[in-house]
């Protein structure tokens, strides 16, 4: 095993592991923060699914006065947005890492879901838009796209049909909407087919997400079911 994987919290099925979802958590969380969701996502067990629940390294946040939390990239507060293009393209590189953990004991590389909430589905999108397999999708919860001006010449072509859901609250705070909904209208403008959901709630989950997140998901390994024993 690398040594330079990132720790993480992981759930194991109940039966033989032939899917995983990768899910990262948000600003100043960890990789506990979902791990209470999952029996929520009720997932059939013949589905195989394993969560793995990373926790982003620790790093100064400068929004937040430059206190060391766990973070996937740094925040600066300026406008317009600065990105932390460093911080993203390390996240990026250290999901990749976790990707070809699962590959190498067996998860083909179409049953490995990116999943993250904030800045976690900042990364998964960033990542699972530039990886060079076919992954099984992207779930992009309260977040936005991160690096939008270089996705075009960057954009791997294995993933240029990936399924991508986007959910969103109507009174988030954290990451305005008008910010998501542009996110979501220059994904489908480079011809990604997304599922944009929007529900009455700030920067946070809701019962009625949870279900439709549980059908996305099923639909996503179901789709071909030929590869499972």
């Amino acid at each position: 095993m690398n040594t330079g994987l990132l720790p993480a919290v992981v759930l194991e099925p109940a039966t033989t592991a032939r899917a995983s979802i990768l899910w990262m958590h948000g600003l100043g969380a960890d990789g506990h923060d979902f791990e209470s969701l999952v029996p929520h996502l009720d997932l059939p067990a013949d589905l195989g699914v394993r969560f793995i629940f990373p926790h982003a390294p620790q790093r100064p946040v400068t929004i937040n006065g430059g206190l060391r939390m766990r973070a996937w990239y740094d925040i600066t507060g300026a406008v317009p947005p600065r990105e932390d293009d460093q911080g993203i393209r390390e996240s990026e590189q250290a999901l990749r890492l976790l990707i070809e953990r699962e590959i190498a004991v067996g998860i083909p590389t179409a049953r490995i879901l990116l999943a993250g909430f904030s800045q976690g589905g900042a990364i998964a999108l960033h990542t699972g838009l530039r990886y060079p397999e076919p992954l099984a999708g992207i779930l992009a919860l309260s977040t936005y796209l991160p690096l939008s001006e270089t996705l075009e010449r960057e954009a791997h072509p294995a993933n240029s049909s990936i399924r991508i859901l986007m959910a969103h609250g109507t009174e988030d705070a954290i990451i305005p909407l008008p910010r998501a909904r542009r996110s979501c209208e220059e994904l489908t403008r480079l011809g990604y087919p997304v599922d944009w959901r929007l529900y009455p709630m700030a920067h946070s989950l809701c019962a009625e997400e949870i279900s439709d997140i549980s059908t996305w998901l099923w639909h996503r390994f179901n789709l071909d079911r030929s590869d499972i024993p």
